[in-house]
């Protein structure tokens, strides 16, 4: 039952220290992170968009966040090592952070999701779905999915 517990913590405190790296790290365009626990310490890898506003002027930024990942979490040692997204419209979390921020400046929805599947498309994606939920126009909550290209769903065929 201990290991059980072990997995559980672990997983919680990795999706913990995403939101946190997520929230820290936007203006950068976050788009990932691998932890790998090391005799030396803890490596963690991420992935951004733009890595020189991870690292800081002068690796003041990359400091400040090591520091708070040691206290907030209690991490020992944390080696982050920050990598460029080769292609940033195939990475999810990079394309709906963008896709978020076009509809809160005020794009209309279907013109946001057409323009983002596009981009992911032309990026050399097979497939991509995009799923737009809630009060996107008016009072009432609806679904809109866009969909392009290939895409793999689990279970019967339709």
């Amino acid at each position: 039952m201990a290991d059980e517990l072990e997995f559980i913590e672990e997983g919680l405190q990795r999706s913990q220290i995403d939101e946190f790296f997520a929230e820290e790290l936007a203006r950068a365009g976050y788009g990932g992170m691998e932890v790998a626990h090391t005799p030396m310490g803890t490596q963690i890898v991420l992935e951004a968009e733009k890595p020189g506003m991870v690292i800081g002027k002068g690796g003041k930024n990359i400091r400040k966040i090591t520091t708070e990942l040691e206290d907030r979490f209690n991490l020992e040692d944390p080696q982050i090592d920050v990598q460029e997204v080769e292609e940033p419209d195939l990475n999810a979390q990079i394309v709906a952070d963008r896709l978020a921020n076009a509809l809160e400046r005020g794009w209309y929805f279907r013109k946001a999701g057409h323009t983002t599947i596009d981009r992911i498309m032309e990026a050399g994606a097979l497939g991509a779905e995009i799923v737009l939920a809630g009060k996107v126009t008016g009072a009432r909550s609806r679904v809109e999915k866009f969909n392009r290209g290939y895409i793999k769903h689990n279970g019967e065929p339709a």
